[in-house]
């Protein structure tokens, strides 16, 4: 195991107010664990993390945090950092944990320079590449797959767009950390017509940014990846890795629940060569999705470490966070070896995903061999539809119900796990090659974040039970008022007057047409 030296302080920025930040909880005990001093600059207290042995000191973030900080002048930032310098005495490494906090870092850094340690950014380089329309661009330019995307100019664009893309299609925001809080606007949505495409376009000053466009690419049990890197000047890397997401929260569009280090060459093919491109000097997240034809596409760039950068921990113990940190320090970062394998866990994320999208976090290597007595019915070929089967549906699947017969037989097969389908083959990870788990949360050395965790999780869902069991008194109240009367009314020959129907709203235009 790697042994430091030249124990420089640790500052870990994070701007976004969730308590449930795991990742930031993740560098504490990377860095902590060495014999760093480490220091967190969050929400007051810090939540559950704040609890960690390994943290030195809790400092408050600037007032307002991400809602009452404006990136493009963040003087308040600014004027917190350098307090948190002259508490600490000397200068430190500072590692942004979320977007806002890079970009926001990446513009005071010449300013920075005598108090802390930074990886030395082109101007603007941060906010152009989490800007999901300059990410676009660059795709194009560097010939690097992406989703067919399209930034429109007016409502009426947006609703063209939205049909030629296909419905449905994601619609996103080019710069989610400018969206102003209470406005129910969501960094990306699933936009299932043309009409809805321009309302929302409708709402881009409200935003204060672009929207844009997207081909939804479908999701599956093989389609999500993500790319980990370090990195020092001139886009070398010191470590990386590609992940594949087994679950996620929210269910297939969030956060990575559960994940596995899984090498594949196109993706760590892509994340070297963006990096080297921009000349990119820190730690950098890709997100990418597997369309149908088995091309991977980059949907994101977050320029600072992930969540589960954990999962990308060598043999001796090395991870991006202390590579980075070894590399600003002047300290030889030493050669990585790569334990392929390796399983993170989110174990509250984790939990919910599994709940809700009712599926394991870990997918079984499917048996060769199976006992006679439990082999499972081979479909004959000339077999017709079993009983109560629609014409024309295949065996084992049965119309949605929303599905006519005909769409139902017109859909493809179910693809077993291991097999290949329209999207390529599933990823089974032999047990031979799986690796051990990483807890986001859960640790024998350091218990208490997971306990203050766990504590804040039941007790949010506790609180939320509680609101729907208050509820159900005053409704069940009514309910049986209503019920009692209807007899009466009908014994005395008189029937209740059916409600009046709701007026037909006008049918937008555009959901007029077909395709």
């Amino acid at each position: 195991m790697h042994a430091f030296g030249n124990l420089v302080p640790a500052v870990l920025l994070r701007l976004d107010r969730n308590p449930f930040h795991h990742g930031t909880l993740g560098a504490v005990r990377s860095l902590g664990r060495k014999g760093v001093e480490v220091h967190a600059v969050v929400e007051a207290g810090g939540g559950p993390m704040g609890r960690s042995r390994y943290l030195r000191a809790v400092h408050q973030g600037p007032d307002g945090g991400s809602d009452g900080l404006d990136p493009d002048a963040p003087e308040a930032l600014l004027e917190c950092l350098a307090g948190v310098s002259e508490r600490i005495g000397r200068p430190a490494v500072l590692v942004a944990m979320d977007d806002l906090s890079a970009i926001a870092v990446a513009r005071i850094a010449p300013r920075l320079g005598e108090r802390f340690r930074i990886p030395h950014q082109p101007d603007g380089l941060p906010a152009r590449v989490a800007d999901k329309a300059e990410l676009s661009r660059l795709c194009a330019r560097w010939d690097i797959p992406h989703p067919e995307t399209v930034i429109p100019a007016s409502g009426a664009e947006a609703a063209e767009a939205a049909w030629g893309l296909g419905l449905p299609t994601v619609a996103k925001w080019s710069r989610p950390w400018l969206l102003p809080a209470g406005s129910g606007l969501r960094s990306t949505t699933l936009v299932h017509s043309a009409a809805e495409a321009r309302r929302l376009y409708e709402r881009s000053d409200e935003a204060g940014c672009r929207l844009l466009l997207q081909r939804f690419l479908p999701a599956g049990p093989d389609t999500d990846w993500f790319f980990h890197g370090a990195f020092t000047r001139g886009g070398h890397p010191l470590l990386a890795g590609s992940g594949r997401k087994e679950l996620s929260w929210p269910v297939r569009t969030g956060l990575t629940a559960v994940g596995r280090w899984l090498p594949d060459p196109a993706v760590e093919e892509a994340g070297l060569r963006i990096a080297e491109r921009l000349g990119y000097q820190g730690i950098l997240d890709l997100d990418f999705r597997r369309d149908e034809r088995g091309c991977f596409r980059l949907v994101d760039f977050n320029p600072r470490p992930g969540a589960q950068f954990r999962l990308f921990t060598d043999a001796a113990g090395l991870d991006v966070v202390q590579a980075m940190y070894l590399d600003l320090t002047g300290q030889r970062v030493p050669e990585p070896v790569p334990r392929p394998g390796r399983v993170f866990v989110a174990e509250n994320y984790a939990l919910l995903a599994a709940v809700r999208g009712r599926q394991l976090p870990f997918r079984r290597e499917p048996s060769a061999r199976l006992a006679p007595s439990r082999r499972a019915p081979a479909a004959r070929a000339d077999a017709g539809p079993g009983p109560g089967a629609a014409p024309g549906v295949p065996a084992g699947r049965r119309p949605g119900p929303d599905e006519t017969p005909a769409a139902a037989a017109a859909a493809p097969a179910p693809v077993p796990v291991g097999a290949v389908g329209p999207a390529g083959p599933v990823r089974v990870v032999p047990q031979r090659e799986r690796g051990r788990v990483e807890a986001a949360w859960f640790a024998t050395d350091d218990p208490k974040p997971f306990l203050a965790m766990l504590a804040a999780f039941l007790g949010r869902g506790a609180d939320k039970g509680a609101r729907v069991l208050r509820r159900v008194p005053a409704h069940g109240r009514r309910t049986a008022r209503a019920v009692v009367r209807a007899p009466r009314q009908r014994a005395s020959g008189l029937t209740p007057p059916a409600p009046a129907a709701p007026p037909a709203a006008a049918a937008e235009p555009d959901e007029l047409l077909t395709r």
